[in-house]
């Protein structure tokens, strides 16, 4: 049983600790990707404004154990990015990331017309993962994440 709620501040170290372990696990700890973000170890602060919202999974013992955020590209008004969706292994193909990508999505529709997402190229489950709720491949970037080394793009339309 997984809760998907609104991040709170008691959530930050922990969704941080997700977050880098999975960047770790691919090979993403450096410049260019989320590792180098400032806001990781405070993203209840960084997605409080309207229009963005940052989502933790809590699992039935209050272990947070994936998250993902919703947020504003600079020089975009119709166009959000999904922001730093990651989980624990041990809960992927549980049921956990589609009810995050549900809520995020959902909100992001009540915003804007499509939704961006920069990934790796050796991300292959979440790529497959992104596809199957609907996002494309293209080959345009939007607003400027930082994330230069983010070589795989996807947009879907709202």
């Amino acid at each position: 049983m997984y809760i998907v709620r609104p991040i709170e501040e008691r959530d930050n170290e922990a969704i941080e600790k997700v977050i880098r372990s999975c960047l770790i696990e691919y090979g993403a700890n450096h410049e260019g990707t989320a590792w180098a973000d400032p806001q990781l170890g405070m993203l209840s602060t960084a997605y409080n404004e309207e229009g963005t919202c940052y989502w933790v999974v809590e699992d039935e013992n209050g272990d947070i154990v994936a998250g993902a955020g919703i947020g504003k590209l600079a020089g975009e008004t119709e166009v959000c990015e999904l922001q730093k969706m990651y989980s624990k292994p041990e809960v992927r193909g549980t049921g956990a990331a589609s009810a995050l990508i549900d809520a995020a999505l959902g909100f992001a529709a009540e915003h804007y017309k499509q939704c961006y997402l920069e990934t790796f190229d050796n991300m292959i489950p979440a790529q497959k993962f992104y596809e199957k709720n609907g996002f494309v491949p293209t080959d345009r970037r939007y607003g400027d994440t930082g994330h230069f080394a983010c070589d795989v793009l996807y947009i879907k339309n709202l």
